[in-house]
């Protein structure tokens, strides 16, 4: 028996086991690929099934029908979500009004997505749409939040930025303790087991630092691994989505660590930190994005910092990279796979490298 009934149509599963591909393998081969053939890597840590905070669902209408779910693979065509082993069940249970609300919304003409961040105090749902919104379509979505406890619902035409219908109150997410409000539609981990195993291989990964010592961040989002990060040193933290890095900046101020962190909003594929900027650093952490970190790994490689953490979540990027800190001279101090996607063949990890003597 499959563990989903959506199993081999929609394409959000890849697997009907989720040990299948051996996601530590995958890690291995990446570092072998590196020039590290023979590099220790960490037994798997696997996330909880029931616990992904975070989906992107498409919705379709032909006349009075409405499907949401998600893609089948390779295809425009939409599988209507009845079940999933992923989600948090909250999900779920959202599902039989949405397909409602959306029914009743004059905005949506054929095509729809609905981005939904389950933060700490509810749903945080961003419709993007095909049509002109009306006044009666802003009313119900203002009501559909009230009922179901959304603290925030946003919306956005096309090729428009999202723009909030209702903020019951402010959405918040706690990253070490620290409450940020992520943009509408904001990246998070996957789940808050995923990202509590990335903090602590991280943390694990320091070199010894002082009250003083430097660290910079890159990739940094909206801070789920700053605040982690700025308990342990100075922290300069770079990030290119300007919605992302100013949330950052203003959980940073609130929470009073403008002294001790500052938030830079920077294209890092575009302008990378040059290997003069790692002057005086004494660790990097980077997080890139799925393609990983183009031109920046250049410019690091070559500037000596004595520690780097890369997380990743795309072993082939991660091998790419990791074979010009190779070339540079740096070594894999420890190396943790954590399957944050179960079912998929995707596997996120978080690599510490260190300069060789």
């Amino acid at each position: 028996m499959s563990h989903c009934i959506h199993f081999g149509v929609c394409g959000g599963c890849a697997s009907d086991d989720r040990n299948q591909p051996d996601k530590r393998a995958l890690l291995v081969n990446a570092l072998a690929r590196a020039g590290y053939a023979g590099a220790e890597v960490a037994p798997l840590l696997q996330v909880p099934l029931h616990t992904r905070r975070r989906v992107d669902l498409a919705a379709t209408r032909k006349g009075a029908e409405i499907t949401l779910g998600l893609h089948r693979a390779r295809s425009d065509e939409v599988v209507d979500m009845q079940e999933c082993a992923l989600l948090r069940p909250e999900f779920l249970l959202l599902l039989p009004p949405l397909r409602t609300l959306l029914r009743s919304l004059q905005g949506f003409r054929r095509e729809a997505s609905l981005v939904i961040n389950w933060l700490d105090n509810g749903p945080d749902i961003l419709l993007r749409h095909d049509a002109t919104l009306t006044q009666p379509d802003r009313t119900r979505l203002i009501e559909f939040a009230k009922t179901h406890g959304a603290p925030r619902i946003s919306v956005a035409a096309p090729k428009q930025a999202p723009e909030p219908v209702i903020i019951q109150r402010p959405p918040t997410l706690r990253f070490a303790d620290v409450a940020v409000t992520p943009p509408p539609g904001g990246f998070l981990q996957a789940s808050p087991d995923g990202e509590a195993a990335i903090v602590a291989a991280m943390l694990a990964g320091l070199p010894k630092l002082r009250n003083k010592s430097r660290i910079v961040e890159l990739f940094s989002g909206c801070g789920t691994l700053s605040f982690a990060l700025v308990a342990h040193a100075r922290l300069e933290a770079y990030e290119g989505d300007e919605e992302a890095a100013t949330a950052a900046d203003k959980a940073a101020r609130t929470a009073g660590l403008a002294g001790r962190m500052t938030v830079a909003r920077r294209d890092l594929h575009r302008r990378p930190l040059l290997t003069q900027d790692f002057r005086g650093v004494d660790a990097v952490v980077l997080d890139p994005p799925f393609a990983g970190a183009g031109a920046q790994t250049k410019f690091l490689a070559c500037a000596g910092v004595g520690r780097i953490i890369y997380v990743s979540c795309n072993p082939d990027a991660l091998a790419h990279d990791a074979a010009l800190l190779r070339h540079a001279g740096y070594e894999v101090l420890a190396a943790t796979p954590i399957d944050q996607f179960p079912y998929s063949a995707n596997v996120e990890s978080v690599v510490v490298f260190a300069k060789g003597k």
